[in-house]
């Protein structure tokens, strides 16, 4: 049986549950009390033989010893007997004695059991016999003192009907019952999910794009982490398709007019004849085409610090190691630039516990941003330092540096400074930014020790 709804696995599940529980423990109570019954019964015989027994002894003694070698027979009346209700039931016909004298004659007997032979002298007190077609459990008391034999008999018929008995009074309430408690525990399912079915009509009807978090009243403490992880994940993938909107937006922006500026050139040497014109305009296309990689490259490491794509495992990284490479890197972009990069003295290593790429991207980002800024001949000095809780990093430059009233908007996106040099595009901070956020850093922007320029501090958690 397939079971695609909850609803329909919780009833079910209930129900066997349910089942598996009674069943045995109604077996279990149907067996002790046919176990009982038969004890009852078997003493009930024994206590009839002995009563027949004192009865025999102490008032029938004489009578009994009178009388013909054949014995004398005690009618039964059966339950067609009976005049006043023919329906009605009599159990005479199922219970009997024989009394057996010393010379091993019976004496005394009900009807039903005239015929049934005397017992063997080994005979087990307790047995079954066979008599007329039925099988009769029979109790025998034997006197040695008297010579008395006493048997006392009930048909199995009578057990049979309390067994049946049994059957309907445990059986039938719960073949009734499972089915009513089907309905029951259907209904009881159906108004315990009834926040799942909120739920759903609360989705169905979000709006596409709603920031709002999704709420429900009265909400059973089982669903609440649920909604806690949904909304954590609403929030995010809300997150994640803003940065998606947010890059093609800026991709589109950026890359419009370098690209122009590429088919311009790579058209205006197509169609000239001039030499020397088509060499201008083809380095003009190469410079194009040399912006256009950056700005792509620029965009890119953007969008991998605002997706989290490097913070992934936090390791151990040495701002030296990596402040060492990446002035490696932009050795020949200082070499074009013609300004004078110096690298303060630097300890061994200074540890932080972050992400190797973010660093490199902040540490990169810094440097260029400066040597853009500062005019040929020019100073950009660089220097790492460990305090007992912070690493400092310091980037400073003799360049026109940045009015203190217009520092804090340096760091939008795409924002360049009016009259600043070079090929930027406003990203390079951005990008800072976006890296110290990554690692719990913070950035101030402060006044350069040259006089002019401009000082860039960031203050680096070694553990975060």
């Amino acid at each position: 049986m397939k079971l695609d709804s909850l609803h329909a696995r919780l009833r079910w599940l209930i129900i066997l549950v349910i089942a598996a529980v009674l069943l045995p423990l109604g077996l279990y109570s149907y067996h002790r009390t046919i176990h009982e019954v038969d004890e009852l019964s078997d003493g009930r015989l024994a206590q009839s033989a002995r009563t027949l027994q004192v009865l025999v002894e102490h008032a029938g003694t004489s009578a009994l010893r009178g009388q013909a070698a054949e014995g004398i027979l005690v009618p039964i009346e059966t339950g067609v007997a009976r005049s006043h209700n023919a329906r009605d039931h009599t159990y005479e016909s199922e219970v009997g004695f024989q009394i057996f004298g010393r010379s091993g004659h019976m004496t005394l007997a009900t009807a039903n059991l005239a015929s049934l032979p005397p017992p063997a002298a080994d005979d087990a007190p307790f047995r079954d016999v066979q008599q007329d077609g039925y099988t009769w459990r029979v109790f025998t008391l034997q006197d040695p003192a008297d010579g008395i034999v006493i048997r006392t008999g009930e048909r199995y018929d009578s057990r049979h009907d309390i067994t049946r008995a049994l059957w309907v009074e445990h059986g039938l309430p719960l073949l009734i019952i499972l089915p009513l408690l089907a309905v029951l525990v259907g209904w009881a399912i159906r108004r315990g999910l009834r926040p799942l079915e909120s739920l759903t009509r609360t989705l169905s009807i979000r709006k596409p794009g709603s920031h709002e978090p999704v709420l429900l009243p009265d909400a059973p403490l089982e669903l609440q982490p649920v909604l806690t992880a949904l909304n954590g994940q609403l929030v995010s993938l809300e997150d994640a398709l803003e940065r998606e909107r947010r890059f093609s937006a800026d991709v589109a922006h950026e890359l419009r007019t370098p690209l122009a500026a590429v088919m311009i050139n790579l058209e205006s040497a197509m169609t000239t004849t001039d030499p020397a014109e088509v060499n201008a305009t083809l380095t003009n296309a190469q410079h194009g085409v040399a912006a256009l990689a950056r700005r792509i490259e620029q965009l890119l490491a953007l969008a991998r610090l605002e997706s989290g794509a490097a913070s992934g495992q936090r390791t151990a990284v040495d701002l030296i190691a990596v402040a060492m490479d990446v002035v490696e890197e932009l050795a020949p972009v200082i070499a074009e630039s013609g300004v004078e990069l110096s690298v303060a003295p630097l300890a061994p290593q200074v540890i932080i516990h972050g992400y190797e790429a973010a660093i490199a991207a902040l540490l990169r980002n810094l440097l260029e941003n400066a040597l853009r800024h500062v005019p040929a001949g020019g100073q950009v000095q660089l220097s790492i330092e460990q305090g007992e809780h912070d690493a400092l990093v310091d980037v400073v430059d003799d360049g026109p540096g940045i009015p203190a009233e217009r520092r804090a908007s340096v760091f939008a996106r795409f924002h360049r400074e009016a009259g600043s040099r070079g090929d930027g595009f406003g990203l390079g901070l951005s990008i800072v930014q976006r890296a110290a956020q990554l690692h719990g850093a913070t950035i101030e922007l402060l006044d350069s020790p040259y006089g002019q320029g401009l000082r860039v501090r960031v203050v680096i958690p070694l553990s975060s």
